[in-house]
């Protein structure tokens, strides 16, 4: 299921034609939102977006990967700025080969770990080859 399909609110009906997709979305609308690569592999989908509260920024989208109805799935933070929008496929692309991403730092459902902490961040980062979104300037 896509964004347009969960705009229970309309607001993407009438876009501007200037860039690639909605200027702005609905976090309610990507949760759930399809992951690809760019070899046309399914990575998964976003479970949850996670912001920071202090600058006001996105931080990483929580992406699903495994498992079956939930069970054995393993669960990843993506770095928000290593994922792309697609907006003719109407979902996200992640420059991730399939089995980079199975070796990725993971965790499961029942043990986030401290995103806060800059350390695990610095580590997340190197991973996907971002820098981080606190050290860019606004």
């Amino acid at each position: 299921m896509s964004y347009l399909d969960r705009d229970t609110y309309g607001m993407y009906k009438s876009g501007d034609a200037t860039g690639p997709g909605p200027s702005l979305m609905g976090a309610d609308t990507l949760i759930g939102e399809d992951v690809y690569n760019h070899r046309e592999e399914d990575l998964g989908d976003i479970k949850e977006i996670m912001l920071d509260m202090r600058s006001g920024r996105i931080a990483y989208a929580v992406l699903s990967f495994g498992g079956f109805l939930g069970m054995g799935e393993k669960l990843f933070a993506v770095p928000w700025n290593a994922l792309t929008l697609d907006t003719v496929n109407k979902r996200f692309i992640l420059n991730v080969e399939k089995e980079r991403l199975k070796d990725a730092p993971g965790f499961d459902k029942d043990h986030w770990p401290n995103m806060a902490d800059t350390t695990w961040a610095t580590g997340i980062h190197s991973y996907y080859g971002t820098s981080p979104y606190y050290d860019d300037p606004l």
